[in-house]
């Protein structure tokens, strides 16, 4: 897996329908017809990924929602951006 670049933003595509329910949500890529769910903390994820002007800023808000270990945290939130990215559910914003 390669590295995400923490002071990078993310953004939802066009292409992406959003859907929450219950405090989760289904990610709907338009274009490909590929879905993705996501649970709670998934959802949290997906929400300060996609509305924080950085990823690191996005990391910090979710040390002070949960009690994770940062690197464990780290490790998922890069994980979940990558397949995001592979399913074409997220895109890289500015740097």
């Amino acid at each position: 897996m390669t590295a995400i670049a923490f002071e990078r933003s993310f953004r939802a595509p066009g292409h992406v329908l959003v859907r929450e329910l219950s405090g989760e949500s289904v990610l709907l890529n338009l274009e490909s017809e590929t879905y993705f769910g996501l649970d709670e903390v998934g959802t949290r994820m997906w929400a300060l990924l996609t509305t924080a002007p950085s990823v690191q800023e996005a990391f910090e808000a979710l040390c002070r929602d949960y009690d994770v270990e940062p690197e464990t945290l780290r490790r998922d939130l890069e994980a979940l951006i990558a397949r995001l990215l592979e399913k074409g559910l997220l895109e890289a914003g500015a740097v």
